[in-house]
């Protein structure tokens, strides 16, 4: 069995008629509902096995994987049964989008989210987490092992993108390019950085007549050494 907090009794689950039991699927860091599904106790019994998702489709009347084809696979964190026993909620550590549609969440609000605002609200995310450390959040553990661990996963995911773009992997540049901006911004926040000054910079250079020059430093130090 995978490594995740679960203290359910499959012997206790109060399936439907059916036999399937609704399942919540969450987002483990910010606690937004991803989507719902339903699982019958073979699905059950393989996401426990495998640490990641799997269903029972109504429609076709098969178990499917969550991501087996898109890669947007969902690893396990935690399940927890209701009071009533008759729905279950699964807190996720989510691969790229949740929805078939695009979508991080199939639970769109009526309008979407400035996506310029995206980095900002991730960023006071990451700040709250900061502040109270909750137990079990990923980003508490990279505040509690330190500024040498928060550079060594943003080298790691520097490399990723790298070798994933070199594979001409498009979602998976996609998915390795979040992850550094991600990781990026927890750095930011150990060192006392926010989002607003390096996107005022951003802002300076782009308004710069000569901006171009401001993101390609070599000919500047090329003509210093000369």
């Amino acid at each position: 069995m995978s490594n995740f907090t679960t203290e359910i009794d499959i012997s206790q689950i109060k399936w439907n008629e059916q036999g399937l039991l609704p399942v919540v699927i969450q987002d483990v860091e910010s606690k937004q509902v991803l989507m719902v599904a339903y699982m019958n106790e073979e699905s059950l019994k393989k996401t426990l096995e495998s640490g990641e998702t799997w269903f029972w489709s109504r429609s076709r009347k098969e178990l499917w994987h969550k991501g087996a084809t898109s890669g947007h696979i969902q690893k396990v964190k935690e399940l927890r049964l209701d009071c009533d026993q008759d729905t279950l909620l699964v807190q996720v550590e989510q691969t790229g989008v949740a929805c078939h549609t695009g979508s991080y969440t199939c639970f769109q609000e009526e309008k979407e989210q400035d996506s310029s605002k995206i980095l900002e609200n991730l960023a006071q995310l990451i700040q709250e987490r900061d502040q109270e450390r909750p137990e079990g959040s990923y980003t508490t553990y990279l505040f509690e092992q330190g500024t040498d661990k928060i550079l060594k996963k943003v080298g790691e995911e520097t490399s990723e993108v790298i070798i994933a773009a070199k594979n001409e992997n498009r979602q998976e540049i996609i998915n390795e390019a979040s992850d550094l901006l991600y990781h990026l911004l927890v750095l930011f926040q150990a060192k006392g950085i926010s989002i607003r000054e390096v996107m005022a910079e951003l802002q300076r250079r782009h308004q710069s007549p000569s901006h171009d020059q401001k993101f390609n430093r070599k000919p500047e130090l090329k003509k210093r050494q000369s």
